[in-house]
């Protein structure tokens, strides 16, 4: 196998134009789809292909990668595109769908004679365009030759795990991942909220931390972004409250009650409804002031 692939990369918003890029500086040929066309553009100045229809991206390709919004978004394109895949070639399903979808989607592989991989991804925008990002990874042995040299150049770390893909063994742990990240950035706006309401100084707050086990570098970062007002996106509002559903819907079927991803995704929601959807998920700290 000849150490460059052809890439088709469906959906490049804030992680899948970066995984683009770093695909083609890779050496990969890489055709880039999205729904929204003038997103995609500006990835031809980096030598990627973009193209307008998601079956001229994956005819002929080594590689599909899947990063769009959710299941029903990612069965829609996948189904607009079915006609032109190559049997035998690998899909990298590497957005955060739930295992609910991922095995809708593993269904529709098989029927297109296709190596399925479920492959969510650890990291923001920023990570995501250095190309560090952490790939959770499960599916067939005979997949993995094409997929780490994916996962190779979009991210820094891949974690294989055991399992059939249809049953989103990566999936699950992504959601298990983040309800923690999204529980700490709900905490982190609420606390902030909480500070501004009672007149204390949040320079107190971490004085109050420095140094101890409550003190995280993750609270440092969310916090700077609400105490600067800089809610430039790295995952947006709408993403967190669409996580947290998933979240939620897969705990409950599975018999556990999320109470704490319930309640933060009520205020990534209210966030969103006060106009702050397409912002960084810190701005869901505006969410107190409904």
């Amino acid at each position: 196998m000849s150490d460059s692939l052809t890439v088709a990369v469906l959906g490049t918003g804030l992680m899948g134009a970066g995984m683009a890029r770093n695909l083609s500086a890779a050496g990969h040929d890489v055709r880039a789809w999205n729904r929204t066309p003038a997103r995609a553009r500006p990835l031809a100045a980096d030598g990627v292909t973009v193209v307008t229809d998601p079956a001229e991206a994956v005819r002929g390709a080594d590689a599909v990668v899947t990063m769009l919004l959710d299941g029903p978004a990612t069965l829609e394109v996948v189904g607009a595109a079915a006609d032109a895949f190559e049997a035998g070639a690998v899909w990298l399903q590497t957005g955060t769908v739930g295992p609910e979808a991922q095995g809708d989607l593993a269904a529709r592989a098989a029927e297109r004679g296709l190596l399925f991989v479920d492959a969510p991804v650890l990291g923001t925008r920023t990570v995501a365009d250095a190309g560090e990002l952490t790939v959770l990874a499960a599916g067939p042995d005979a997949a993995r030759p094409v997929a780490d040299q994916v996962f190779d150049a979009v991210g820094s770390r891949t974690i294989w795990l055991p399992g059939d893909a249809a049953d989103g063994p990566a999936s699950r742990l992504k959601l298990v991942l983040n309800n923690w990240v999204l529980a700490l950035t709900a905490a982190t706006g609420e606390t902030l909220a909480l500070a501004k309401a009672l007149d204390v100084d949040p320079d107190t707050f971490f004085a109050a931390i420095e140094g101890g086990s409550m003190d995280t570098p993750y609270l440092r970062m969310k916090a700077a972004a609400i105490l600067g007002g800089d809610f430039t996106p790295n995952f947006t509002v709408n993403g967190a409250a669409k996580d947290l559903r998933l979240i939620v819907a897969a705990g409950e079927a599975a018999g556990a009650r999320m109470d704490l991803a319930a309640a933060a995704a009520a205020r990534f929601e209210r966030a969103a409804d006060q106009g702050h959807g397409g912002e960084d998920m810190a701005a869901g700290y505006f969410a107190s002031w409904a």
